[in-house]
């Protein structure tokens, strides 16, 4: 049995050869013409500054969720009860108080102490608001106990059951620290400051709320431009905003609010002057974690996302179209937001909706206890049936900005969400089907959803369809990088040949994705390939570039292609330890030390990514690997045997961990763990002949013969496995069985000297048998 390996499991947040395509779109003007001095970079001078000219925008945007995203507590921005409010929850009662104009809660601490906390500042508005709680080293923490504001009462986020005080999302830990988690999305020119030596913040911003800047950007210059007497203003670009925000493309007004409004990690502070969203941020793709297989919402991905999937998107539909840009609030009410482009004669109609409006004689839904779930009128309500939602932090719903055909047709057959189930909750989705195909039809479209779905379930007929998709510029980016994510899986020329393309994509989503996933067996055909990038103008892009020729210690590169690595491998450091107080951020160090042979600091980011979160097992089994790597076998058992007590669900774990036991020569143990894996991934031939081996050793004759049969049945063609079987029945005098396994291997692999020389043996035996 050859040596165990895992597969590092790389959470990134995050050129020679020839010239791409996107490359030579780009325009690069040097910013300052000889003899010309350079103008000031512009500095942040608060909203308050704004107001005098923009009085009518001021005024929209004061009392919105911006302007009250985060303030200091007091008796004017404190919407919860502090008037010794008592609050029970999982057998602890917390109590909320105030004295001499500061707020405070006693409840469980650090370690599941009780404690006085104070209360500094208020986070959020409406339908919720929380309260943040300062601590050493500059933190900011959120409490676990939020106040309702519609309901005006008190709340756990949590409300199932306790947390452990070491888990990453107790209240004092990492998941609720403001600063790292929050902050960015709630003020305005938030820097981070986050000290990786010190493990400390020195966190900042120039006004603690969402305010004009936040989407502007630094506004000096504009002030000093617009106090000059009318006559004396010279002709400026953009009016001295470093940020454009009109007479811009519907893609470019939709990523003004895509840094907040998305599910993404940072590369580093936004400073408003990157020309590519993926200079700052990296979206996350259609991961299995959140969002369902047809790119509905599951987890909280904040609009982004899902709203570029939509043909709204496509068809340069942008945010304020349907939302107030300065008082956020959406521009009509009901349907009339939707009819200022769809034609109300032809889709606010029952011929259209085929349910009852308001005013017309009817029952509203009621759920099982007799209250009212949904109101009589709401199926006729477009949002209903186009942008189902889910609830988040416990009350606060969040409509799906895909504005999708429900499809209760992928509700029965991948698993995905019954748009109709909201409201009809006693029906199943094969009514919902048959009512739809009674209303508009039997007709459906295809839907990338069954594609992705077949993917992340690794079906072995998928991949032709996801190269398809991969490579089909009519699909959202998002999904298109989705496939080449899950094309990962399938290894082949043909999903060689699709990576190849997409390293030359328009999109720099696409091509960072690319970088990231593609393989090849021959080293310098991958530094050929990869090595382009580093040149890329999409920082995402180039250091994605950068860490995979990391991997590669013999990479060969030109003396401009190495200095250029350099810089970006630089690049990418600090993009990771920006990122440093998240387990990911000091895992991706770990690998990236791992890779370059720096193995006492690969350790230390490995423990420090665990130590942010005990429960990253990616970190666990990639520290596993490297300590079994350098012979620290039993280092590498106690952290597999963790990760499988903690994720039993993680069968490729199970696999691993019984390899290295066989390894460590703990055969009984072993089996335990090769047998959970294979019922747990039965589809996976070698752990069945693995399994089958190792019994095989063990004299569990029954046992081995069925696990290497069950690895045939799923690779007939394998010499591998014939060979393994013949090899069992002629050790066992079967030479009738060795032989059919023997004759099976000649005719499959006539190259093989090894399937006539086993043959020729078992030959010999044959007339010695019993008849």
């Amino acid at each position: 049995m050859k040596r165990w390996e895992i597969t590092g499991v790389v959470a990134t947040v995050v050129i020679v050869l020839s010239i791409p395509f996107y490359v030579l779109k780009h325009t690069y003007i040097s910013p300052v013409s000889e003899g010309v001095q350079p103008k000031p970079a512009a500095t942040f001078v608060g909203s308050g500054k704004c107001m005098d000219c923009h009085k009518n925008e001021y005024d929209k945007w004061q009392d919105s969720h911006h302007d009250h995203a985060m303030e200091v507590a007091d008796e004017n921005t404190v919407l919860g009860d502090f008037d010794d409010a008592i609050f029970e929850n999982h057998g602890v009662t917390s109590r909320f108080y105030h004295k001499q104009g500061r707020y405070f809660v006693h409840t469980q601490g650090p370690n599941n102490k009780m404690g006085d906390f104070e209360v500094t500042h208020t986070f959020g508005w409406y339908p919720l608001q929380q309260y943040l709680v300062p601590f050493p080293g500059g933190r900011l923490q959120c409490l676990p106990l939020a106040w309702d504001v519609r309901d005006k009462k008190w709340y756990h986020l949590y409300p199932k059951e306790p947390l452990d005080p070491k888990d990453w999302l107790y209240w004092t830990n990492a998941g609720q620290n403001w600063n790292g988690m929050c902050a960015e999305c709630h003020s305005t020119n938030l820097k981070k400051n986050y000290d990786l030596k010190t493990d400390t913040y020195q966190t900042t911003w120039s006004d603690i709320d969402v305010g004009c800047e936040a989407c502007h950007g630094p506004g000096s210059r504009h002030v000093e431009w617009a106090q000059m007497p009318d006559m004396a203003r010279p002709q400026v670009e953009n009016y001295e905003l470093v940020v454009k925000t009109s007479g811009i493309s519907s893609r470019k007004m939709v990523e003004l609010c895509a840094p907040c409004h998305s599910r993404r990690s940072a590369l580093g502070d936004y400073t408003h002057s990157e020309p590519d969203f993926l200079d700052s941020m990296l979206p996350s793709l259609v991961a299995e974690n959140l969002y369902f297989a047809d790119g509905q919402i599951l987890d909280e991905v904040y609009v982004y996302g899902s709203f570029t999937q939509s043909k709204m998107y496509h068809r340069n539909v942008r945010c304020n179209d349907c939302h107030d840009v300065h008082s956020v609030k959406i521009l009509k009410e009901g349907n009339d937001l939707c009819l200022q482009c769809h034609r109300a004669h032809e889709y606010d109609t029952k011929a259209h909706h085929f349910h009852k409006k308001k005013g017309e004689k009817g029952a509203p839904i009621l759920s099982a206890d007799g209250s009212i779930l949904f109101d009589l009128g709401t199926g006729a309500d477009c949002v209903q049936c186009h942008m189902p939602g889910r609830t988040y932090m416990g009350i606060d719903y969040r409509p799906d900005h895909s504005f999708r055909v429900p499809r209760p047709d992928l509700s029965i057959t991948i698993g995905t969400p019954d748009a109709c189930k909201r409201c009809h909750i006693d029906k199943t989705s094969r009514w919902t089907d048959e009512t739809i195909s009674k209303w508009y039809g039997p007709g459906r479209r295809r839907h990338y959803g069954n594609i992705i779905d077949a993917g992340r379930k690794r079906l072995s007929g998928v991949r032709k369809d996801l190269i398809r998709l991969a490579g089909d510029p009519l699909y959202p980016v998002i999904v298109r990088a989705t496939a080449i994510s899950l094309l990962s899986a399938y290894p082949g020329e043909d999903t060689f040949q699709s990576m190849k393309l997409a390293l030359m994509d328009d999109e720099a989503l696409i091509r960072r994705t690319a970088v990231e996933t593609i393989a090849s067996p021959n080293p310098k055909e991958k530094t050929e390939l990869i090595a382009p990038l580093l040149y890329d103008p999409v920082k995402a892009v180039r250091i994605e570039a950068a860490r995979r020729l990391a991997e590669d210690s013999s990479r060969s590169l030109d003396p401009d292609q190495e200095r250029v690595f350099q810089t970006v491998l630089k690049e990418y450091v600090a993009s990771m330890e920006y990122s440093a107080d998240f387990s990911f951020g000091r895992f991706n160090l770990g690998n990236l030390f791992v890779a370059m042979n720096q193995p006492e600091k690969a350790i230390r980011n490995y423990l420090a990514a665990i130590k942010i979160d005990d429960l990253f097992y990616p970190a666990k089994v990639n520290l596993a690997m490297f300590y079994n790597k350098s012979g620290e076998n039993d280092k590498a058992e106690e952290l597999l045997r963790q990760v499988v007590s903690t994720h039993p669900e993680l069968h490729e774990i199970s696999y691993s961990l019984g390899l290295l036991l066989a390894e460590m020569k703990k055969y009984d143990q072993a089996v335990v763990y090769l047998e959970k894996a294979a019922r747990g991934m039965p589809e996976r031939a070698r752990i069945h002949y693995n399994l089958g081996l190792l019994l095989q050793y063990l004299h569990r004759d029954e046992k081995a013969e069925q696990s290497l049969l069950k690895a045939l049945e799923i690779d007939p063609n394998s010499l591998e496995y014939l060979y393994a079987l013949a090899d069992f029945y002629l050790k066992r005098g079967k030479f009738q069985k060795a032989k059919d396994m023997a004759q099976q291997l000649v005719v499959k692999h006539p190259n093989a000297p090894i399937g006539q020389t086993l043959l020729g043996i078992i030959m010999q035996n044959l007339p010695k048998a019993n008849p």
